[in-house]
């Protein structure tokens, strides 16, 4: 079989699967099997595929075609131009979480204390902490784009820590310290942002989920019987850990931000902003303190 022969029997496996996006995965894992980049599958179209290069492909079909995300068949990720590492021990991260650090780095850069430049010891005057980091991809994001900036990344998840810290050092990048806390149970310094993306899906909406998704920890997707209770449980706990005027941001679940904007209203936070993704939904939270 020739590799465009291979490229449209996958194909048309993964329609009959229901997978979505089926070239595209199927472009993916043929150029992962072959250690080729996707586009350089391109110029091989007529190539003829030995029963060595077809084996381990074989494998990887049979692997996607019962639904296992790409992203675990592949090993990595791209977000924010950075690839990490991917398994079944932290949530794969999203598109739209990508939009979320798009949308911190003007909040960011609009700390009123980043004006006041660097601290003795070469360390910015904005601290960040990240809560519920799974594999790293926002803390790590962020300290690749202010390295001067200190930056903490919590979960309440052993093996997503330890996922995290696997990225930060394929991305050389030793600023960011990991802890283990549930939200902010063990910290007990202040911060000029808390940014957070934490289980939003309530359990009885387990079934709408696709079969990729049911693939991530449990952890890191069902927050209880609402779906809202671990936001909600930050957005109380949080003041304590937030200088003057300092920013909660928050990723949020579909049709939970008035709830959640009430909340954060009785909870005396201002300057309340609900921004929407890329679709035209609310998405993401932001709200100051003090």
């Amino acid at each position: 079989m020739t590799v465009l022969d291979v490229l449209q029997s996958t194909t048309a496996y993964f329609k009959k699967r229901g997978i979505e996006n089926p070239r595209l995965n199927a472009e993916h894992l043929l150029a992962h099997s072959l250690g080729r980049k996707r586009l350089e599958v391109y110029l091989e179209f007529e190539r003829d595929l030995a029963e060595p290069e077809l084996a381990p492909l074989r494998e990887l079909v049979r692997r996607r075609g019962q639904n296992e995300p790409l992203q675990h068949l592949l090993g990595t990720v791209e977000f924010c131009g950075n690839i990490f590492l991917c398994d079944k021990r932290a949530l794969v991260p999203r598109p739209e979480t990508e939009e979320f650090v798009e949308f911190l780095d003007p909040e960011i850069r609009g700390q009123p204390s980043a004006h006041s430049g660097l601290r003795p010891g070469g360390k910015s005057d904005v601290r960040i902490i990240d809560v519920g980091t799974g594999s790293g991809v926002i803390a790590l994001s962020l300290a690749a784009k202010f390295p001067e900036t200190e930056i903490i990344a919590t979960d309440i998840s052993d093996d997503a820590l330890l996922l995290a810290r696997e990225n930060a050092v394929r991305l050389g990048i030793a600023s960011v310290q990991f802890l283990k806390s549930n939200l902010l149970e063990n910290i007990d310094r202040k911060f000029d942002l808390i940014v957070a993306n934490l289980p939003y899906i309530s359990r009885h909406d387990r079934g709408q989920l696709a079969p990729e998704v049911l693939r991530d920890p449990e952890v890191a997707l069902f927050a209880g019987e609402k779906g809202d209770e671990i936001i909600r449980q930050l957005i109380e706990t949080a003041p304590p850990h937030l200088n003057a005027g300092g920013l909660l941001a928050l990723e949020i679940g579909l049709g939970q931000e008035l709830v959640l904007i009430d909340l954060l209203r009785d909870k005396n936070y201002g300057d309340i902003e609900a921004k929407n993704d890329y679709s035209g939904r609310t998405r993401f939270l932001f709200a100051r303190y003090g």
